[in-house]
């Protein structure tokens, strides 16, 4: 399984910072994400950046046990 990295407003809406994942590809992780999370997890996505071992990442994503899915929702500041 996968590590599934939340930060921010997505870690608030889990409840939880890091969670393992199953899921062949980084979409299937977030899908899964989505389904176990509920409809306020699923809404912060919509604004989210996704990536895979430090790499921005797209939904067709080949995942591994050894990899690292974050989610991470935009950042402002001065």
């Amino acid at each position: 399984m996968a590590v599934l990295r939340l930060f921010a407003s997505a870690r608030v809406a889990a409840g939880t910072g890091r969670t393992e994942m199953s899921g062949s590809t980084v979409g299937e992780i977030v899908d899964a994400a989505r389904s176990l999370y509920g409809p306020t997890f699923a809404s912060q996505l919509e604004t989210c950046g996704i990536w895979l071992n430090g790499e921005p990442a797209v939904a067709a994503d080949p995942v591994t046990e050894s990899d690292e899915v974050a989610i991470l929702p935009p950042v402002s500041g001065g």
